[in-house]
């Protein structure tokens, strides 16, 4: 666990990447799915929770059923993507803790106490798919994460009966650098935004 990254491959992850919002005319394949989840699965979580649940939509009835849920700045965007990751949260993760967490009885923390629920699930799906948005760069795909949709009519039209609820998107494929890629904005310093104490 000792060894460096190349620079070419810090560049990839972070140096380099960027927040796509037009896309190249190229297939995502289900296996490439596939291989994204099985590198970001392996992402630390509380009590190794993973309670974040994903819907990659790719097909051309599913991005109909996204549509109408997202803002106008971003429907045109995700539909031209090859696949949008749906990004939820299972308000239900609690149940999974016996087979991912047996070594004490984590479940137990958590029911009844739904403010402990949704500060977990809710912060540990987010970190998650930040994993989820690293594994397909180091998979050589690019990300267009966003938060502008309706998330009531996403949780109807994708999770009606279930304790799923969206968080954020990150739409998945090959990026167009030719097309609505702005100049990088600034990021703070690294004084301006931490102390050594």
């Amino acid at each position: 666990m000792s060894e460096l990254l190349s620079e070419t491959s810090l560049d990839v992850l972070f140096r380099n990447a960027r927040t796509f919002n037009a896309w190249l005319p190229k297939d995502v394949s289900d296996e490439q799915l596939r291989q994204l989840y099985e590198l970001a699965k392996f992402g630390p979580t509380s009590a190794n929770a993973s309670p974040m649940r994903v819907v990659f939509v790719k097909s051309k009835e599913a991005k109909e059923k996204l549509a109408p849920h997202l803002s106008e700045t971003n429907r045109a965007k995700t539909m031209e993507a090859p696949v949008t990751a749906i990004i939820a949260t299972d308000g239900e993760f609690y149940e999974q803790l016996p087979k991912l967490f047996p070594h004490a009885d984590a479940r137990s923390w958590f029911v009844g106490n739904q403010p402990l629920i949704d500060t977990t699930g809710f912060r540990n799906s987010t970190l998650q798919g930040a994993y989820v948005l690293l594994a397909a760069r180091a998979l050589g795909l690019d990300c267009g994460p966003m938060s502008g949709f309706d998330n009531a009519g996403v949780d109807a039209a994708f999770f009606a009966g279930t304790a799923v609820k969206s968080n954020f998107l990150i739409s998945i494929g090959y990026g167009d650098a030719s097309r609505n890629l702005f100049p990088r904005s600034p990021r703070l310093a690294f004084d301006e935004a931490c102390t050594i104490a």
